[in-house]
């Protein structure tokens, strides 16, 4: 007779314990396949449990496949196979560092935001207003909600002089994944040319993807059009008003270079604007696809830097010849991007918020970009300074001769996160090495000094090490 002690069911119900307990024990061979078991009045006669109570664990484990009921004869064991022994338990493995945020006592690598500048009283009243209205169950179409494509659209042409229509854009959880609808829209035999150095994930996303892809040395003016002839690349992407992270601005007449390379070619070029509202000194440059007439220029954008990395929100504007391709290939995808983020960020849009907000953020960081210049040019490891007046970061020449990796070694040991530009090239160069990409955002002014004296230690000449040049 099947015997448990029912005492140790804990928080289980009695039916469930007892399913539990009989499961096991047909599990590890006993009773064995084709035995019968007990009746249910003679098991709940013995446990002293209601015969519901054994009925409903008797259910349960025929629901399941491990006994079968068999008319006026009772509950017979079906064939299963035995549980084998319990593996060792694998110790987890430890997580990726960047999912064990550290507390680093300074961090010039990531690109951070001034979280003092967001909007948190205006978003929340906004996020208040679309729940109240219901507005965050909206379906969503795949190119994104047309009340925020239309906002898009207007910020585009008042702010950039493009003219667009809101059926040309596409809205996707950030840069990244745009990358990836990019690289499906134009296909496995594309070519990419890509910016070196430049951002790594560019990269890292269109070669996960399978794509080749080839990377064009940047010459003063961008990205040079000879290399780019060389290259049989299909696709450009790049940067022109602000390039990361050299901060190179592509001049008029390489532009146009640019556009005959993708005429000439049946080219495709990715316009990444990243950064590009962060611009201190003149007038905002035009784009490359506001003097495209030949619609081969894809704009590219996220709201990233001008409102919060977190947010994940970007867009892509195609040309009309590859927007019915679009549909066609990629509409069965569904949009990234919640309803209602979509929903708040349409008002913040279209409500002129935003355009106070850029107002706001770009007197703060040109004020901050100010502080950091003159503090970090006074300090004796800086040899050089490359400050275009724009964007979000710039170029610190160093005054040593050490190497890059055992610098960053140094400072993650004090607690201070570097970028050096090696980091960002495919083809090393003796050119890029001892260059620091500094963002500066997420610099807090009162603690300047803190900062320099933190890197005073840092780039210190090690014993033995090598005067500078």
């Amino acid at each position: 007779m099947l015997t448990y002690d029912l005492e140790a069911r804990g928080d289980l119900a009695l039916y469930e314990y007892l399913y539990r307990r009989i499961r096991d024990d047909i599990l590890r061979g006993a009773p064995a396949a084709g035995e019968r078991l007990p009746s249910k009045r003679a098991l709940a006669e013995h446990l002293r449990v209601s015969v519901i109570t054994v009925g409903e664990a008797y259910q349960q484990l025929e629901a399941e496949g491990y006994v079968e009921a068999r008319p006026r004869r009772g509950f017979f064991v079906c064939p299963v196979d035995r549980l084998s022994p319990a593996a060792p338990a694998a110790e987890h493995p430890a997580a990726p560092e960047e999912e064990r945020p550290r507390a680093w006592r300074l961090d010039l690598r990531s690109g951070q935001v001034d979280r003092g500048c967001f909007p948190s009283a205006l978003w929340a009243r906004l996020t208040r207003q679309v729940l109240s209205e219901g507005g965050q169950l909206d379906p969503v179409p795949h190119q994104g909600l047309r009340v925020l494509r239309e906002a898009i659209a207007r910020d585009l042409r008042d702010f950039k002089g493009m003219t667009v229509a809101p059926e040309q854009i596409v809205v996707g959880a950030g840069a990244e994944y745009l990358y990836l609808l990019l690289a499906q829209l134009l296909g496995r035999e594309a070519v990419f040319a890509l910016e070196d150095p430049g951002y790594p994930k560019i990269r890292q996303v269109y070669a996960k993807w399978g794509a080749v892809c080839r990377p064009i040395p940047l010459d003063g003016r961008g990205m040079a059009p000879e290399a780019l002839y060389a290259s049989g690349a299909t696709v450009a992407h790049l940067s022109p008003a602000h390039h990361y992270p050299t901060g190179i601005v592509t001049p008029i007449a390489r532009r146009q270079a640019l556009l005959r390379w993708a005429e000439e070619t049946d080219g495709i070029i990715i316009e990444d604007d990243y950064d590009s509202e962060f611009r201190f000194t003149g007038r905002p440059l035009p784009t490359l696809q506001s003097i495209d007439r030949r619609g081969r220029v894809i704009y590219m954008n996220t709201f990233s830097q001008t409102i919060s990395p977190s947010m994940r929100v970007g867009f892509m504007v195609l040309p009309p010849r590859l927007l019915e391709l679009c549909r066609r290939e990629l509409g069965f995808y569904a949009s990234t991007v919640p309803a209602l983020e979509q929903q708040v960020l349409a008002r913040f849009l279209g409500g002129g918020w935003y355009e106070q907000h850029l107002s706001r953020m770009r007197k703060t960081y040109r004020l901050r970009r100010a502080a950091v210049l003159e503090a970090f040019s006074a300090c004796p490891f800086a040899a050089s300074v490359t400050d275009r007046g724009a964007g979000l970061h710039f170029l610190l020449r160093l005054n040593t001769e050490e190497d890059d990796q055992a610098l960053r070694a140094r400072a993650e040991g004090l607690g201070v996160r570097l970028g050096f530009l090696s980091e960002y090239a495919a083809a090393p160069h003796p050119a890029y090495r001892h260059t620091l990409v500094v963002n500066y955002a997420g610099l807090d002014v009162e603690r300047l000094a803190e900062a320099a004296a933190l890197l005073t230690e840092v780039f210190r000449p090690a014993e033995g090490a090598l005067p500078p040049r």
